[in-house]
């Protein structure tokens, strides 16, 4: 069939499908809004892909027809040249000669019955679709899926990235914490499969309280440090320098006492440096407390002596009436007295104050343990003074022992000017 003639150019353009009608004109009327169609593949876009159900005869399938699921689709990464679908007409404008089709629709919409099927509470295990900075996406079945915050993944750690947690292709386990049919969103959480623990750490970790913890990471802000139960803690930078002045390393054991703790902002801080000077102060309240008792026992060891010359001042006036009976009695025969019997010598400890690094609470601790004299100290290992300490509390792991049973043995000797002068070599026994 002759389309054009150009008379200039000597040019007749000519047109062979324009023999037979246009497919659009003989389609079937059959084919209509609601009806199954089945084609391949003819021309993918961004937006979605053609399916040519006769020749001349194409529909588009747009991505957001391909799944019931909220999920993203690639239509370049999901349709294929030249596959074969069945779809279904969702429009038809033959006018126009366009047709809009659905793979999804040919399924009932799974959304429709979803708080059957997943129950607000109820548990499921899904598998891990995508990863965001902020959650992981997980699908439950074929179309259905949800999203678990990074903050639902677990009660006692955080994470800077879903990725430190799992990775697409595993298996997950999750809670329904929230329906949103109308937006087709689920709420999911991972961490809901167990009780709330901060119930219980709210007793175990008070402020005030020490603990033992391990430095996970450090960066210039401060340190993340790991708690017993698996609970992990924040330490500001200045509050993880060690008594030597350095900062404590990756993987250091540290000694730490709770600063503050949030059970709704589930955050606990501690300090190792107010565990340092917790120590440093006992130590200096155990010294002053012995120099107080010392000016006590002194007041009263004067108050008593004064009260002692006052009663012999006020007694001197009966000493003459009294002075006459005794030279009278003085002049008659004289009885012999029974001699008394000899009291037992008092087994008496020895005062282990005078070994240097030891106060009087320690003195206290170590008789307790029935080391009370200098030659049971001396027989007495450093490891097992170290274990009397321990058993005390941890403010006194400070105290080094190492060269009290050596003291001992000088003091159990009597060798008091060699004791002197070992002792001024040290450091107070600290």
């Amino acid at each position: 069939m002759v389309l054009d003639f150009d008379e200039n150019k000597k040019r007749i353009s000519l047109g062979l499908k324009q023999l037979q009608p246009h497919p659009w004109e003989v389609l079937a009327e059959t084919i209509q809004e609601g009806t199954t169609v089945k084609g391949r593949i003819v021309n993918i876009e961004d937006y979605g892909a053609f399916l040519e159900i006769m020749p001349g005869v194409e529909g588009l399938i747009h991505v957001s027809e391909v799944t019931w699921s909220n999920q993203p689709i690639n239509a370049r990464e999901y349709f294929k040249l030249g596959q074969e679908y069945e779809a279904k007409v969702v429009t038809i404008d033959r006018e126009d000669r366009k047709m809009s089709l659905s793979i999804k629709q040919l399924s009932q919409d799974p959304w429709s019955e979803i708080e059957n099927e997943f129950p607000l509470d109820s548990r499921h295990t899904g598998l891990v679709k995508n990863l965001t900075p902020y959650g992981v996406f997980v699908e439950l079945k074929e179309g259905i899926g949800g999203m678990v915050h990074i903050s639902d993944l677990s009660w006692t750690k955080r994470f800077s990235h879903p990725s430190e947690f799992t990775k697409v292709g595993n298996d997950i386990e999750v809670v329904i914490l929230d329906i949103d049919k109308s937006n087709r969103k689920l709420s999911l959480g991972h961490k809901q499969i167990e009780e709330n623990p901060w119930d219980t750490f709210e007793n175990v970790f008070p402020v005030g309280s020490y603990h033992e913890a391990t430095l996970l990471r450090r960066d210039d802000r401060g340190a993340i440090v790991q708690l017993p139960y698996g609970l992990e803690a924040f330490a500001p930078i200045k509050h993880i320098r060690k008594e030597d002045g350095k900062l404590a390393e990756v993987d250091e054991a540290l000694t730490v006492k709770v600063i503050e703790f949030n059970r709704d902002d589930k955050r606990i801080l501690v300090s190792h440096l107010r565990y340092l000077d917790d120590i440093r102060r006992e130590a200096d309240e155990s010294v002053r407390k012995d120099r107080d008792n010392q000016r006590q026992k002194t007041r009263k060891a004067i108050k008593q002596q004064q009260s002692s010359m006052e009663r012999s001042t006020l007694g001197e006036l009966a000493g003459f009436a009294s002075l006459k009976q005794q030279l009278a009695a003085d002049a008659a025969p004289k009885k012999e007295a029974p001699k008394p019997e000899k009291e037992a010598p008092k087994a008496e400890g020895d005062d282990l104050k005078k070994i240097e690094g030891i106060g009087p609470k320690i003195a206290e601790l170590l008789v307790a343990a029935e080391v009370a004299t200098f030659q049971q100290l001396s027989e007495t290992t450093p490891d097992r003074i170290r274990e009397i300490l321990t058993e005390a509390g941890s403010r006194y792991k400070v105290h080094d022992p190492t060269t009290w049973p050596e003291q001992a043995k000088l003091a159990a000797a009597g060798e008091w000017d060699k004791l002197k002068e070992w002792q001024d070599n040290l450091q107070g026994g600290k």
